[in-house]
């Protein structure tokens, strides 16, 4: 019956496209199909009964409570005006030099990338708050939308970010199921310690290769990209940059340091970025109760929708196996010619063209699951098909014409800048993630050698 799950599959792609919501269109399709095989006898009743222990495991799992403390993290950061400062203090320190915004600009990405983890809202921030100063300093509209963007989707990637969190609770189980494939029956495991000390790299080399991108712009086309004259006032002083950096480099350290010490696990990590975001807030006199109250509202409007999707992805999964999908997909996946290589291309095309239409959520939950145990099972490394993964889907977010990040920067860009502008900005950075992905393709130590060095495995 693998051509029913297929079907479920096609479906529920046709249904969220015509814009019904994520959770209740997985979880919705799929009691449809299960309850008309279980009227024309093609679907056993007796898996739905293992529903009610599914949504209990996701209610019971230590790690997925990350999540919304990570959120509250993000948001309370985003409330407090943390970019502003970073952004004002980094522009005042590099803008003397040609192309000294964009290397701004990239570095507060990364910075708010590890301190929030939210890419919708760290391009929304970073398109009010920066691109007016570009244009303003006689940048060019394709060089200031395709700066913004990338630097705003490294918070796919970089962490603590939470589609690491997510996407290596989801590996956890997938590598599970694979090594019990293989008749592994004491398997081995992997945290979501092991995607962020896995990231580390990758994430750092793509903020190198964007700045290197940068200078080289500025210096064979400087008219792009002038240097800004400093007025005496726009001075930085040591103590003005202290106070702009320490605070959140010490979040991130305190944070990312605890988990990759192995001092305490990413969930325990959070709680203690929660309230070091709340504990800079308040040391910024940026929190009063009214503020307090949009930030736990937002922080539980996202969460509730993260766990929506978790449990309608959920009963998807179910449904897809009982049809046999997960046979069918093995069957696909090894009959592409180029073994191995072939799969993981096919797999990561197929990625890439779904980030188009479906956010990393729904990837994460439904695509996963049914495609990397088949992987793994032909030997690729967890930590690493993790990493190529998420690098995949932050290139996906920024491709034209349906990139994520384009429509993020789009609704608040002035009408001056065009689509067209912020389509041509963004596709040198796409090349630089392409090539970044051939890197870590060639070279895979870029992703094994840290996890390797701290945990041992």
């Amino acid at each position: 019956m693998e051509w029913v799950a297929a079907l479920l599959f096609i479906t529920a792609i046709i249904v969220l496209l015509a814009g019904f919501p994520v959770a209740f269109t997985l979880g919705g399709t799929a009691l449809i199909f299960a309850g008309l095989g279980v009227i024309g006898g093609s679907f056993n009743e007796a898996l739905l009964s293992s529903l009610p222990n599914r949504i209990f495991g996701i209610m019971t799992n230590q790690t997925l409570v990350a999540v919304p403390l990570f959120i509250f993290m993000g948001i309370t950061l985003e409330r407090a005006h943390i970019a502003e400062e970073l952004l004002e203090t980094l522009s005042s320190l590099f803008g003397s030099l040609r192309g000294g915004l964009g290397i701004s600009i990239t570095l507060v990405g990364m910075l708010l990338a590890a301190s929030t983890g939210i890419v919708g809202a760290t391009v929304v921030t970073m398109g009010l708050l920066s691109l007016p100063t570009m244009l303003k300093r006689g940048y060019s509209p394709e060089i200031s939308a395709g700066t913004i963007c990338a630097s705003g989707t490294l918070g796919q990637i970089i962490p603590p970010s939470i589609i690491l969190v997510m996407l290596g609770d989801v590996m956890t189980t997938a590598y599970q199921q694979a090594q019990l494939d293989m008749g592994i029956f004491s398997p081995k495991t992997i945290s979501v310690g092991d995607l962020f000390a896995g990231a580390l790299i990758p994430g750092l080399l793509l903020v190198c290769l964007y700045i290197l991108y940068i200078l080289i712009l500025a210096h064979f086309k400087p008219n792009k990209m002038p240097a800004h004259h400093r007025e005496p006032d726009e001075i930085v002083s040591a103590g003005q940059i202290i106070y702009a950096l320490m605070p959140p480099l010490f979040l991130i350290f305190g944070v990312l340091g605890s988990i990759l010490g192995g001092y305490a696990t990413p969930t325990e990590a959070a709680g203690v970025g929660g309230m070091g975001a709340l504990l800079m807030a308040i040391g910024r006199h940026q929190l009063n109760l009214m503020r307090l109250q949009e930030i736990m509202r937002s922080t539980l409007r996202i969460s509730s929708m993260v766990f929506l999707i978790l449990i309608g992805a959920s009963i998807f999964s179910l449904v897809f196996r009982g049809y046999g999908g997960d046979d069918g997909v093995r069957a696909l996946l090894e009959s592409i010619p180029g073994g191995m290589i072939g799969a993981v291309f096919a797999v990561m095309l197929i990625m890439f063209l779904l980030g188009f239409v479906l956010d990393f959520i729904e990837i994460t939950f439904v695509v996963v699951p049914i495609v990397a145990p088949v992987l793994l099972a032909m030997g690729l490394d967890p930590v690493w098909l993790g990493i190529v993964i998420a690098i995949n889907l932050q290139t996906s977010f920024l491709t034209p014409p349906f990139g994520f990040a384009l429509f993020y920067l789009r609704g608040v860009a002035p009408p001056t800048i065009t689509t067209t502008q912020i389509y041509r900005g963004v596709i040198p950075f796409v090349v630089i993630q392409l090539f970044a992905l051939v890197l870590i393709a060639i070279f895979p130590e870029l992703v094994t050698w840290l996890p390797e060095q701290i945990y041992g495995s």
